[in-house]
C-alpha cells in the first residue's frame, strides 16, 4: 500500500532552481527503455544549495554537467531524489537513465500495455520517467525525440509539432516533436504504437489549418466520427465565446481501452480511455454521445483555460 503524505499550502517553498528546457531522447525497448535528458537549468535566488531532482524506479547510467561526467563523490542518488552538489548558477545537466515500462504496474510515468507504449504524468508520474524538478510551478520547452521498431510502433507521438522523422539502421525509425510553450512536466505524453487513424483539418478564425487526428485500437476506427465532430465544435466554440485560438499546428487524440483513466490533458495529445471517444450508432446511448461530447470538449479547452492555469498562478 503507498504511504501518501499531506502537504500544506502553508509549507510551500518557491523553487530555487528553474528548468528552461528539456531535450528528451526515448529510445524504447520493453524492459530496458534508455531515457536521455538534457536540461537547461538556472539557480533562483541567493541559496547555495544543492540541486535535488524527484526521481522514482530509475536505474541512473550516466550524470554529465556542462558535458563533463560528474564524479560520484559529488552526486547521490536513493529511491526518492537525485542531488547534485553544483556551485553553478546557469548549467545544462545531461541525465541518462533506464527504466522497465513493461513491469510498471504502477500505470504512472512510461508503461508498456498490450502492444503500445504511454505515458501518464500527473500527477507525480514524470519522476518515474527520469530525474527531474517534478512539480507544477517549473515551466519549460520541451522538446522529445522517440526512437523504436518501425514495423511494430509505426505511430510515434509527443506533445507539440512534428520537427523531423526518418528511418534509421535496423529497422528502426525516430520522430521528434517540439513543443514552444512551457509547461509542467505533469502534461508531458509519448505514445508509440501500431493503430487506426482517422484524420481531419481545422480552419481557425485567423485561417490557419490545424490537422486532427484521432488514433484509436485496430478495428475501431468506424466509432470516432462524433468525436471528431465534437472536437470541431469544441474548438470552434471555443474562439467564438473566448476569442481563443488553438496554437499548434496538430491536434491528437490517442483513444485505447487500456488507458487507465478517463482522459488527460496533455498539451496536444490527449490521451483517452475509448469509452469516452468511440461511439457506435447501433448500440450507444443517448447518455454515451453525451459523454463523449462532454469530454472531448472539457479536455480540449484545457488548452487555454486548464493548461495554462497551472498551481504557479
Amino acid at each position: 500500500m503507498t504511504d501518501f503524505k499531506t502537504l500544506y499550502l502553508a509549507d510551500y517553498l518557491s523553487p530555487e532552481f528553474s528548468i528552461d528546457t528539456v531535450d528528451l531522447t526515448f529510445e524504447l525497448s520493453d524492459s530496458k527503455t534508455i531515457v536521455t535528458s538534457i536540461l537547461k537549468i538556472k539557480r533562483m535566488g541567493n541559496s547555495r544549495s544543492a540541486l535535488l531532482l524527484n526521481g522514482q524506479q530509475l536505474t541512473l547510467i550516466r550524470l554529465e554537467l556542462n558535458n563533463i561526467e560528474v564524479k560520484p563523490e559529488n552526486y547521490h542518488v536513493n529511491d526518492e531524489y537525485l542531488e547534485v552538489n553544483t556551485a553553478e548558477e546557469i548549467f545544462t545537466l545531461t541525465v541518462v537513465t533506464e527504466v522497465n515500462p513493461i513491469d510498471n504496474t504502477s500505470l504512472e510515468g512510461l508503461y508498456k500495455s498490450g502492444d503500445a507504449f504511454c505515458t501518464q504524468c500527473e500527477a507525480e508520474g514524470f519522476r518515474r520517467i527520469t530525474y527531474y524538478l517534478d512539480r507544477p510551478d517549473i515551466m519549460a520547452i520541451f522538446t522529445c525525440k522517440i526512437i523504436a521498431d518501425k514495423k511494430e510502433f509505426p505511430s510515434l507521438l509527443s506533445n507539440g509539432n512534428k520537427i523531423d522523422s526518418g528511418n534509421l539502421p535496423n529497422g528502426r525509425h525516430f520522430a521528434k516533436w517540439h513543443d514552444p510553450f512551457p509547461k509542467p512536466s505533469y502534461l508531458f505524453a509519448l505514445v508509440a504504437g501500431s493503430f487506426d487513424l482517422l484524420a481531419d483539418k481545422f480552419i481557425t478564425m485567423s485561417g490557419r489549418e490545424i490537422d486532427l487526428e484521432i488514433y484509436v485500437d485496430k478495428g475501431n476506427l468506424g466509432k470516432t466520427e462524433h468525436a471528431m465532430q465534437a472536437l470541431k465544435d469544441s474548438m470552434r466554440w471555443d474562439e467564438e465565446t473566448f476569442n481563443l485560438e488553438y496554437d499548434l499546428d496538430v491536434y491528437m487524440i490517442v483513444a485505447v481501452d487500456f488507458f487507465n483513466m478517463g482522459a488527460m490533458e496533455n498539451k496536444g495529445l490527449n490521451v483517452f480511455n475509448s469509452k469516452f471517444v468511440l461511439a457506435d450508432e447501433k448500440s450507444a446511448t443517448d447518455i454515451d454521445y453525451f459523454n463523449i461530447e462532454a469530454v472531448i470538449g472539457h479536455e480540449y479547452f484545457h488548452n487555454w483555460t486548464g493548461n495554462r492555469v497551472t498551481c504557479r498562478d
